[in-house]
């Protein structure tokens, strides 16, 4: 192969990669259904990984509090391959005279201590109380977080859902008026319209192409928002299933508060988590507090050594080598054992324990505090989801018949403009209170859904699956 067909071969394969690249960056086509969107929104949702993670930390936290409770065990070994040392010494044989030592040895040593707490104030007793509380409050945090992203994905997935209707009316108020624009130019051509008239429907025809541009920007949001909560390519071009209709048409509900606030004070996961942070803050001051106590810690320690080799000299004599037993023996012959009970007491700490045994009651005080106000929150947010989810019960019956009035007087007043017996603002005032009581219909629809989701979500009862 010559140079002239290897750059025909590089330069085609490299066209066909830029031909194809459009291809690989076209936006991916998504459908989802509302329970495929949950589903992918808890497994992707960051603020559920980092719950996870608060969670598996707890874990972590109780095994240490459990640890304290057992000996603790460790082992050092030391060998030293060589060693010298280098010093002056007398001895008898020599007189008075100082003499120069020098030592080169082997040596190994072994040491196993092992060490248990007899009594500290109870201190690993009220860490592990307050562990416990920690752990089953972050289980309890984590199953809110996943309510929190069920309970915000169906209220953009419902969104979308209302701007597609909104977008759909839009553009249906758009037809007509250039319907109702085409019918003008002809009675304009025949003299039945004049030319304020054929202006003014210009001007309306004008002003729903901007109502459609409007309706498709705010549903191009709701979408990217939705998106943002599914955590996926941000590219990908999403259409979602409709909420079945049993959903839209169910039979209202009857709320009764004072049944529902007993059922969220039964069921709220964070309230939940909220008492046991505060169970928690309070054995956290006996924790503190333990520092005022003594401490009794029982220890034992086993060693052993050895010394391989041993070669002495002295000034003016030749080296002097010793023979040793072999190292195991030497280990196995040389342990020694201790048994050590210590106690200690700090007298006067600079007023260090009194710190923070104070700091652990303000900690307690105020988780008390978060716990008493997140009740009564509960109690105050239930009493406005339910008086809103009965205005939106009853919107709906409002916009229906608003509804159907807006579509027989339009009718009407098309007739009579069509006929010449009508101004142009009537036919206008008319087709604009059409498209706001189908608007007002479609939001009432989608609002009493959205109120029912916010009851269960307020009340602790909204489903995860």
């Amino acid at each position: 192969m010559n140079h002239r067909q290897l750059f025909a071969i590089v330069t085609t394969s490299f066209l066909l990669l830029l031909s194809s690249y459009p291809l690989l960056a076209e936006p991916l086509q998504k459908r989802l259904s509302l329970k495929e969107s949950i589903s992918i929104a808890l497994e992707n949702a960051s603020s559920l990984k980092k719950a996870g993670n608060l969670t598996r930390l707890q874990g972590a936290d109780l095994l240490r509090s459990y640890g304290s409770f057992l000996p603790k065990l460790s082992v050092s070994a030391g060998y030293v391959p060589y060693s010298i040392s280098r010093s002056y010494s007398q001895f008898p044989t020599a007189g008075t005279e100082t003499v120069k030592l020098k030592s080169e040895r082997e040596t190994l040593d072994l040491t196993l201590t092992t060490s248990l707490n007899l009594f500290n104030g109870f201190r690993d007793y009220a860490s592990l109380q307050a562990a416990l509380k920690n752990e089953q409050s972050a289980e309890f945090s984590l199953y809110r977080a996943r309510q929190a992203v069920v309970f915000d994905v169906t209220q953009h997935y419902c969104q979308v859902l209302l701007n597609q209707e909104i977008l759909a009316i839009a553009r249906e108020n758009l037809l007509t008026a250039k319907d109702q624009l085409k019918l003008s130019q002809r009675q304009f051509e025949i003299g039945l319209k004049s030319m304020p008239d054929l202006y003014q429907q210009q001007a309306e025809t004008a002003s729903s192409e901007l109502a459609v541009n409007r309706a498709d920007a705010q549903l191009e949001r709701s979408r990217l928002e939705l998106l943002r909560r599914l955590r996926i390519d941000p590219r990908t071009n999403l259409s979602l299933e409709p909420l079945p209709k049993e959903t839209l048409s169910a039979e209202p509900l009857k709320p009764d508060i004072d049944s529902l606030i007993d059922l969220a004070l039964k069921n709220r996961t964070d309230l939940k988590s909220q008492k046991l942070e505060a169970d928690a803050a309070r054995w956290q001051i006996r924790q503190a507090a333990s520092s005022w106590y003594p401490k009794l810690d029982l220890n034992f320690n086993v060693s052993t050594s050895g010394v391989e080799s041993l070669r002495q000299t002295y000034s003016g004599t030749p080296p002097q080598e010793y023979s040793f037993p072999p190292m195991a023996d030497q280990l196995e012959n040389s342990v020694g054992y201790s048994i050590v009970l210590n106690l200690s007491w700090a007298i006067f700490d600079g007023f260090q324990t009194r710190y923070n045994v104070e700091q652990a009651r303000i900690n307690h005080i105020n988780q008390r505090l978060d716990y008493e106000d997140l009740q009564s929150d509960i109690a105050l947010d239930l009493q406005q989801a339910v008086a809103e989810y009965k205005a939106a019960e009853a919107s709906i019956e409002s916009a229906k018949a608003g509804l159907k009035a807006a579509k027989a007087a339009y009718e009407g007043i098309k007739r009579k403009y069509d006929l010449g017996a009508s101004g142009f603002v009537e036919l206008s005032s008319a087709r604009a209170a059409l498209f706001n009581a189908m608007s007002t219909l479609s939001q009432a629809t989608y609002n009493l859904v959205l109120q029912k989701n916010v009851l269960d979500f307020t009340s602790g009862t909204l489903s995860t699956q």
